[in-house]
């Protein structure tokens, strides 16, 4: 988007590494996904390796690890393990390095227990609470049973959790190389998103919570049906446009290093504000969660991307209800169907553009 800067022209492959700053390292590990990328960092220090954020748990993820490990990363041991949110492509090799090198886990408190919850819940059957979720969404049985065809949950995809860890806190600071990290706590696209901030230079790990160029997913979970993690992703934006330096340097999860936060900023809670908007006109005529699919994402969905797309139009729906701005009523199938409150919702002219092509896979 305008009014962004991407300082490196290149991008790191599996098993290299890029230097962004001094002691610090970009590298980049396979996705089997749409997005197929995420971004991983690794900060020196006296004493060793820093690691910020670790893949997801795949051998080719462990391969190109091993790589690092006997080329640029070898001499020193790997003394910290930072994971910034539960998603099996930050913390699903997190098990495995801190085992590797007897290393401390950090995470924030909702993370690290939400990691370990996901990762061993069983999926050789959908919960009742689960099946509840889906049909108020207005989602067929057909839809239920490929879903149960395909799922295989958390645990298949992360190396099995460290059994303990360092909670990180809003407001902690950690010192790594010469440099004190001050911890900020974002939520809505996860419980208790960590990230880094380093005042001095001006410089974010990200993770999920700032991406240039996609939109993080904010999903309501059958886990916690009436959840509401947009007003707190909404919050989250203005307290990050309130705190950070607007010529900070971001590195992200995804995509590529960037500055020009503040933009990125405005942008995100406009695109929000768009399809907050672009729902309450659609139910002006009832509707049900996957009646507002095409509202809000402009192509055809996969069935690998619907649970995304579902979870996020149930997050702008509740947070149209909570604001009193969606009414709610279920008919007897358990179906949920929400209308527009006040009849004199404004068109809001090219609102299509700002569509998500598809969900964002993390």
């Amino acid at each position: 988007m305008r009014g962004l800067h991407y300082p490196f022209e290149n991008t790191p492959i599996p098993g290299e590494w890029q230097p962004v700053a001094e002691g610090i390292y970009w590298l980049r590990m396979s996705l089997p996904m749409a997005l197929d990328h995420i971004n991983l960092y690794v900060l020196e220090d006296d004493e060793g390796w820093w690691i910020i954020d670790t893949g997801m748990g795949l051998d080719s993820t462990q391969k190109a690890w091993n790589t690092l490990f006997d080329g640029p990363m070898k001499g020193k041991p790997v003394v910290g393990v930072i994971v910034t949110h539960m998603h099996p492509d930050h913390v699903g090799q997190a098990g495995w390095l801190c085992e590797k090198w007897r290393a401390p886990l950090y995470m924030s408190f909702g993370e690290y227990y939400n990691a370990r919850t996901f990762s061993t819940m069983p999926f050789d059957k959908v919960p009742w609470t689960t099946r509840e979720y889906f049909i108020g969404a207005g989602v067929e049985q057909d839809y239920m049973d490929k879903m149960r065809a395909k799922m295989r949950g958390f645990g298949s995809i992360i190396e099995p959790m460290p059994l303990a860890y360092h909670r990180l806190c809003e407001g902690d600071v950690l010192s790594i190389g010469g440099r004190d990290w001050r911890v900020m706590i974002g939520s809505g696209h996860s419980p208790e998103h960590v990230c880094l901030f380093n005042e001095r230079d001006q410089l974010l790990f990200s993770g999920d919570q700032i991406i240039p160029r996609i939109t993080s997913n904010i999903s309501v979970m059958p886990s916690e049906p009436r959840d509401n993690p947009l007003l707190r992703w909404m919050a989250s934006l203005d307290r990050f446009q309130k705190d950070l330096p607007a010529e900070t340097l971001v590195f992200p999860a995804h995509n590529t290093p960037f500055t020009g936060v503040h933009k990125r900023l405005s942008y995100l809670r406009e695109h929000h504000e768009d399809h907050l908007q672009a729902v309450e006109e659609a139910c002006l005529t009832p509707q049900t969660a996957v009646q507002l699919l095409p509202v809000l994402f402009s192509r055809e969905l996969e069935l690998t991307q619907m649970n995304l797309a579902l979870g996020e139009a149930i997050a702008h729906i509740n947070y149209l209800v909570e604001a009193g701005r969606l009414s709610c009523q279920t008919d007897e199938k358990g179906v949920h169907w929400y209308k527009t409150v006040s009849a004199e919702v404004a068109t809001r002219a090219g609102r299509d553009h700002h569509k998500d092509p598809a969900p964002l896979e993390v």
